[in-house]
């Protein structure tokens, strides 16, 4: 009986090792094919920009800046690993859908920082200054409470009479609901005059509103939400970005950054001392939780959305995605072809997952089958809208065309068939899709959700449509 035991357990480690080995190995080669397309991409520009010297560009932006006196500026803010304008050379992490409007802002904003640092940060770089993480905040989480300095911001005038659009991908989708709070809080010294009607819309493409189950396969602990697992794809992670941040190469950095600076892990801050201390899980982002995962757990969101409002004059639609199909009673991929290859088989894996029963489910009510549907990075569920701990307003919509009518104060949302990163880096996947996703919502943001009147667009005529 021992025999059978041992053999079992050690059938189970090995499958275990295997699918942590595979991957492993997937997210590596897909990081490396992203870096090593934006090196070449970014070789390929220069080389033309050396031998095709022009002034047009310049004359276009001297037009573009000309053009967009008045319009409301449009924020696309990226999921997790994410990167922003001026990072990865001249790879865009929302496969050039910037390019669709007139007045786009596309923030670099830290990979893998918590939500609410990302919040923070992304205040600073709209409205300008240096990025104060907060006093209390910072001796909390072990990081200095200073940041980044955004000069006078990307758009100074930012306020209740010039609100945002913002869209959000993944992860952004979440950090854009935070930084709303913090605006109706007052959470930045300095700047009391802030309120929720700065944000005039909300467009979540894949949000992580309700937290995913993936983060427990990735190696979170399912009993905290906080904690990793000793042996996990995030422990290797974790010590990636560790090595990565400790190293600190200037120039690899320049081209990419997780976001921990504020952490101070250089080598020329803490020495090897401080390296072993952010290894042994004694310092560090990773040691105090202050980073994105624990956000992402179911109960890392539950507790998060307790202090997070939807606000009555604020427009929010959100597009769910999923790669999921039921057949007999089971959830399974929909097909091969569809989905990407780093995400397959976490598709499949979320489909069948079930939460342990030796622990105490994440929330009461907890049901297994309502969190199999998935992209392979985000249960279904999740993306909706918000739910937990308790509903927000929602209306489920099939057809875009449904909401030139919004009401402002309610989560409409449309369920789409594609995988988690459809829309985004890569726009040929998603062929048609892709344009078809991004124009309804630049459309939407210029000719639907407004709270005075609608905003006349360059060499556009006003719209006939009466002033709500």
């Amino acid at each position: 009986m021992k025999m059978k035991k041992m053999i079992k357990l050690w059938m189970v480690t090995c499958l275990q090792l295997a699918e942590l080995f595979v991957s492993s190995l997937v997210h590596l080669l897909y990081g490396f094919y992203i870096f090593s397309s934006a090196v070449a991409g970014d070789i390929s520009q220069k080389l033309n920009d050396y031998l095709f010297k022009s002034n047009a560009d310049i004359n276009e932006t001297d037009q573009n800046q000309s053009n967009v006196e008045g319009l409301h500026p449009i924020v696309l803010v990226h999921g997790i690993f994410g990167f922003g304008k001026g990072r990865l050379g001249g790879l865009s992490y929302f496969g050039g859908a910037e390019k669709k409007d007139e007045r786009v802002l596309v923030p670099d904003l830290g990979s893998l920082t918590s939500i609410y640092d990302r919040a923070r940060e992304l205040f600073y770089y709209l409205k300008g200054g240096r990025v104060d993480f907060g006093e209390e905040h910072s001796e909390a989480c072990g990081h200095s409470r200073f940041g980044r300095d955004y000069g006078k911001g990307e758009y100074p005038e930012w306020d209740e009479d010039h609100p945002i659009h913002f869209v959000g991908h993944s992860a952004g989708a979440q950090v854009v609901r935070v930084l709303q709070q913090m605006l109706a809080d007052k959470a930045f010294e300095g700047f009391e005059e802030t309120n929720e009607n700065w944000v005039l819309s909300v467009t979540s493409l894949s949000g992580a509103f309700n937290g995913t189950t993936r983060t427990y396969l990735d190696g979170m602990r399912t009993d905290d939400g906080i904690s990793m697992k000793p042996i996990c794809l995030l422990q290797l992670c974790r010590i990636g970005v560790i090595m990565y941040d400790w190293m600190d190469i200037s120039w690899l950095k320049a081209y990419y950054n997780f976001g921990f600076d504020h952490f101070n892990i250089s080598w020329k801050k803490t020495g090897v001392r401080g390296l072993v201390d952010c290894l042994m899980g004694n310092t560090g982002p990773f040691a105090t939780g202050d980073w994105i995962l624990p956000d992402l757990t179911i109960q890392g969101s539950t507790s998060l959305n307790s202090n997070l409002q939807t606000f009555p004059s604020t427009f929010y639609f959100s597009y769910a995605t999923k790669r999921t199909r039921r057949i007999m009673g089971m959830t399974i991929p929909s097909g091969v072809l569809g989905i990407h290859p780093m995400l397959f088989l976490r598709v499949f894996q979320m489909s069948q997952w079930r939460f342990p029963q030796d622990v105490s489910p994440p929330y009461k009510g907890y049901r297994d089958d309502e969190w199999q549907e998935n992209d392979g990075a985000l249960n279904t569920i999740s993306m909706t809208h918000p739910r937990l701990p308790v509903e927000h307003p929602s209306q489920f919509i099939t057809s875009d065309s449904e909401c030139q009518t919004l009401q402002p104060g309610i989560w409409y949302y449309k369920i789409v068939e594609a995988d988690h990163i459809t829309f985004i880096v890569n726009r040929e996947r998603a062929g048609v899709q892709f344009d078809l996703i991004y124009d309804s919502i630049f459309q939407r943001c210029r000719k639907h959700v407004f709270r005075k009147i609608p905003q006349t667009l360059p060499n556009q005529s006003p719209s006939p449509r009466s002033p709500r």
